[in-house]
């Protein structure tokens, strides 16, 4: 059976522990990250195998999460969990994207890709590239990606990284989210940067 690794990066969480302590006018129930990542910039293929950039989304809150669609766990579960944050949301959730970027593109192409964004729900866009692209936008981030040997039947896990960054209508890194964060942290926390 294939596992979904996941890695979180020194740097990131460092700077998260920070920022917690510090106080602000909005009360966060994830981690503030603001300032700790580049802006959000990109260049891949979405599911209709249209050349993306992070421009299109300007205007709109932005969570953008390094996955895989055959991860048997991780990926589902995070993807299901901000799923139910943004129908917690309401009809003001049109007013964010959820890029989820496969760092398999050897099995997710755009068509796997769209099937599988589209499952989650409208707002979820699925994105990839060559592996150079990949590599340029997981450094950018501070995140890691590995692949496990192939089995018999040709199937290998991809380890990743399990965080979720959160980018504010401008595309500036605010909130860091993970798989213990609940939906109605997720919620919470996504409304206040809708209404900001």
């Amino acid at each position: 059976m294939m596992r979904c690794g996941f890695a979180a990066t020194a740097a990131a969480l460092f700077a998260a522990v920070i920022l917690t302590a510090c106080g602000g006018k909005q009360q966060w129930q994830t981690t503030n990250i603001t300032g700790v990542m580049p802006d959000l910039k990109f260049t891949l293929t979405d599911g209709n195998k249209q050349i993306e950039h992070a421009g299109a989304y300007r205007g709109k809150i932005k969570l953008l999460y390094f996955g895989y669609t055959h991860c048997p766990d991780v990926c589902p579960l995070t993807l299901a969990t901000i799923g139910r944050a943004l129908k917690k949301i309401g009809p003001e959730a049109k007013q964010t994207v959820v890029l989820f970027v496969s760092v398999d593109p050897k099995r997710d192409t755009p068509d796997v890709l769209k099937q599988y964004a589209d499952a989650f729900g409208p707002q979820f866009v699925g994105l990839t590239g060559t592996q150079s692209q990949l590599k340029a936008l997981a450094k950018r981030y501070r995140v890691s990606y590995s692949y496990d040997k192939p089995d018999a039947q040709g199937n290998y896990a991809v380890n990743h990284s399990g965080a979720v960054f959160v980018f504010d209508r401008d595309g500036k890194v605010r909130l860091l989210m993970n798989r213990t964060d609940g939906a109605d942290e997720m919620a919470h926390d996504l409304k206040q940067l809708i209404e900001s």
